[in-house]
This record gives C-alpha cells, structure tokens and sequence, in this order.
C-alpha cells in the first residue's frame, strides 16, 4: 500500500525544518539535542533505489564513516509505506539518539498524515554531521508524493544506483523465494518466470529509465546522480570516492574497519539462472534496457549489447514516432 494520505505542510521558517531558529532543550550532553529541535532538521539526502542494486553497501559504508551519522535503520519506509517503521528488523541501538530516532520514527507511523516538518527533525540527531535516508522502495513513489518532498527539502542530494534490469529482477526474485515472500517456482521455465516479473512488486522497480525521469522532473540536475552497480563489481574504490565527495563526505577518510570492496550480500544465495531463461527475461526488458541506455546513459550504454540488442532500431523507432505526431499535427492544423 503506498503513502496516499493527506498532507501536512507548514509554511514560513519551518521549511525545512527550521522552527524560527529555536532550539528546545533536552541535549545528551555531546551537544545533540533528544527533542528533535536542534542542529540543521533536515536529510542531506535521500537514496531512492534501486533494490538489489547496493543499497545495503551504501549505507554500511556511510555509517562507518566519520563524517556522517546514519540512522539506526536502514530503510526507513517513510514516504511509501509507514506501518513498517512498526516492524524494524533490530536496529543498532547505540546511543541515546539511536533511541530517540527509533521512538520519533514510532510516533510519526501513528500520524495519518504526512508530516515532513517532524520527518526532518529526526535529522537533527546527526548534529555538524551528515545524514540521509536509504530506502529503495522510495523509487516508487508518485509524483505527487516526490513533489511534495522536493518543495520541502529543495537542497537535498538524491542518489540512484542503478541495475541492469535483468539481473536487478534476477537478484529480486531469488531473495523473494529466499525470504519466503514469493512462492516457489521452476526458475528453469522461462514462462514462470515471466509470471513472476509481472508481479506488482516486481515490475513496478524494474524500469529504471522512468524511475529516473520521474525523480528528475522535481530535483535539480546538480542534486540528482545516478551511479551503476557494474561499478560495484568492478571498483567499488572508486564508486565509494564518488558518491561520497557528491555527498560532501570525505573519500580519503576510512569507514571503519570496513573496506570498499566488503559487501555482506554479495554471498546471498540465488536462484540458479539459465541460458535460456536470462535470454527470455532479455526479450521481456528489451525496450526497458534500450530506454534505460538513452535515460541514464554511463555505463547503461552497454546493458542493451550484453543481449545482442542494437539501438539503432530503438533510435528509428523514436523518429518515427516524432514524425508520425508531427503528421498528426500538422493535419489537426
């Protein structure tokens, strides 16, 4: 069920999160404040997806690192589906501001509506650092609801990891029968799988190229970045670098212990995947992958070769649509 309910928004100094420059009392004594009032309340960021595409990596690389101070859940469901925050897998309960974030997070899924202003002020826990939200499911939201968010939090940094669709529905899939929330099924039958793809859940995170375009419409180009899991695989070093001096992190600070190539999903089991099916599911994202080298481009140039797909025939098929509407509309004239 997504978040359709009314909107509550406040106007003047309390966007975003500003309450007239007051700070409530109520600090841990490390200078942050457990009300909720302190600090910049607000996310630097938001990560918006895409599932299965490293967005457990990202988060594990943020938290460790010095200059950022991330919540104590991952995904925080806000903007699509506010019940979970009712549901936390075990959060990391490591101070007071990890406690005070996961009761604020209680108290905002108990609200009817959505309530922006008090979702910053979760954020003021971070104090000078940075912080931001991780929730893959955020790439499906709705316009309405994107647009909502954007206007509130105009200079909030929005990050995309992108997937090659047939191996992002892949990865999918197989957690799905994993975790037992998609039944069983021949994964060596090409039609079951089909099936399987047309699930709601499924379908509706496997087109990145509109995922991008819908994000793109309300942030502006120097707070929207798409990055590539191919990158993850390949140099993670690198990719790490990237997003984080586009968050204004430090690259050449540690996170942790942890190494930009450690990835506690790379060795979760999947389902095995055949010749025959992998060349299925390519027919099934043939347009999707030609859209998405257009939309992303970087490294989505290459997902359409990897299936024997040209975009020439895309690129025809895209004048002949301009044409045939400039027919159209030269003869409604």
């Amino acid at each position: 069920m997504r978040w359709n309910w009314p909107f509550k928004s406040r106007n003047g100094n309390h966007r975003n999160g500003h309450a007239n420059g007051h700070h409530a009392n109520g600090d841990n004594g490390n200078g942050h404040d457990l009300n909720g009032a302190a600090g910049d309340a607000r996310p630097d960021f938001l990560c918006v997806g895409a599932q299965k595409a490293g967005t457990s990596w990202l988060y594990q690389q943020l938290e460790g690192h010095p200059d950022f101070w991330m919540p104590p859940v991952k995904e925080l469901h806000y903007f699509d589906q506010l019940n979970r925050t009712k549901k936390f897998h075990p959060p990391r309960c490591g101070d007071a501001r990890d406690s005070s974030f996961i009761n604020g997070m209680k108290d905002l899924s108990a609200q009817f509506y959505l309530d922006l202003h008090s979702y910053g002020r979760l954020f003021s826990h971070k104090g000078t650092q940075l912080s931001g939200d991780i929730s893959p499911a955020y790439s499906t939201l709705t316009d309405e609801i994107i647009e909502r968010v954007v206007n509130h939090f105009p200079n909030m940094k929005v990050v995309f990891l992108a997937r090659d669709p047939v191996e992002r529905a892949w990865s999918q899939l197989s957690m799905g029968v994993r975790l037992g929330m998609i039944n069983k099924f021949d994964a060596t039958n090409p039609e079951e799988v089909i099936c399987n793809l047309l699930n709601p859940g499924v379908l509706v995170r496997s087109h990145p190229s509109k995922i991008v375009a819908r994000w793109k419409r309300y942030v502006r180009p120097e707070n929207f970045r798409i990055y590539f899991f191919d990158d993850l695989k390949e140099n993670p070093a690198e990719l790490r670098r990237s997003i984080l001096r586009f968050l204004g992190g430090d690259p050449d600070k540690p996170s942790g212990g942890l190494k930009p190539h450690d990835n506690n999903d790379a060795g979760r089991d999947k389902l095995r995947l055949t010749a025959k099916v992998r060349d299925r599911m390519a027919q099934f994202f043939e347009h999707e992958l030609k859209a998405c080298a257009v939309e992303l481009g970087g490294r989505a140039k290459s997902w359409p070769a990897r299936y024997g797909f040209s975009l020439l025939l895309y690129f025809w098929d895209l004048l002949d649509d301009s044409i045939d509407l400039l027919f159209c509309c030269d003869w409604i004239c």
